[in-house]
């Protein structure tokens, strides 16, 4: 179908996107990658009045180290986070995951901050965000705040923005060196939402976890912090009753529904199947 008519609007800078977004209240909406808001936009299942593309804001672009953090711009595109020695060297899970999001096409397009503000249970970076421990700085017409990403996520297509603000940035805590991560993703064919996943980061000490992260992708309404598994996990060697043991800690936590890509129950098992992969590649690349 063809979209609705509406007004373009192409602002220089965030204050002047905030500004449009305050101006035209609920007929705004903002425009990243396109990849959700399009879509919806020809269906009729989205009709605002007012685009504001935010592909002209610069400050929105780029990936930088900030002390101990990395900060990515909200327009940085998928393709962009590949191609980026800074976080190959320090978040490599970044661009394995940024790998296995749709196909080259979309990537070149689709931008983090579009990916991880949308609320979309299925999207893959808010679960590595969660992994990550990252926060988003958030603008709007009162100021600038950030906003944890654990504390992001409420509920399907729902999240901590007040209306009229947008993500600007990313910020990541860079986890210590020689830690280990992996993203395994179970998908029914490229391109497609996961079925399940799980993002993984963790630490070793003397052959036993001194630290572990896990998030959990499209098995509930929101992404999943996995906090209890983490701690189960933490003191192990990752034996193997003691990974089952964290494995059935994060099946609990999930309610994915029943629908295409198989039965809720066997959702969640994979869940458990895509973290103890996910688990043991970590483990084998801590001090690498």
């Amino acid at each position: 179908m063809i979209p609705g008519s509406f007004a373009y609007h192409r602002p220089n800078s965030v204050q002047e996107a905030v500004g449009l977004l305050a101006q035209f209240g609920d007929e705004a909406r903002a425009l990243a990658g396109g990849h959700s808001l399009i879509p919806m936009m020809k269906l009729r299942l989205a009709k605002p009045g007012h685009l504001v593309d935010l592909g002209g804001v610069s400050a929105l672009k780029g990936i930088r180290a900030d002390g101990g953090d990395i900060v990515i711009g909200a327009t940085t595109t998928q393709h962009e986070l590949i191609g980026s020695d800074l976080l190959s060297a320090k978040l490599p899970i970044l661009r394995e995951t940024a790998l296995l999001i749709a196909d080259p096409q979309v990537r070149y397009l689709g931008t983090l901050g579009g990916n991880v503000a949308n609320g979309d249970p299925g999207n893959d970076m808010p679960a590595v965000m969660l992994c990550l421990n990252a926060s988003y700085h958030v603008a709007g017409k009162t100021g600038e705040r950030r906003i944890a990403a654990r504390a992001f996520y409420q509920g399907a297509y729902f999240t901590a923005l007040e209306p009229g603000e947008i993500v600007t940035a990313v910020r990541i805590p860079v986890p210590p060196a020689g830690h280990g991560s992996a993203y395994e993703k179970l998908k029914r064919k490229i391109g497609d939402y996961a079925t399940a996943a799980a993002a993984v980061v963790l630490t070793m000490s003397g052959g036993k976890v001194a630290s572990c992260s896990i998030g959990l992708t499209n098995v509930a309404e929101t992404p999943l912090w996995a906090e209890e598994a983490g701690k189960i996990l933490t003191g192990s060697s990752l034996d193997a009753a003691t990974v089952k043991k964290a494995v059935a800690a994060a099946e609990a936590i999930t309610s994915p529904a029943t629908d295409g890509r198989g039965p809720a129950r066997y959702r969640t098992k994979m869940a458990g199947v895509m973290l103890a992969r996910a688990l043991a590649r970590a483990k084998a690349r801590a001090g690498a």
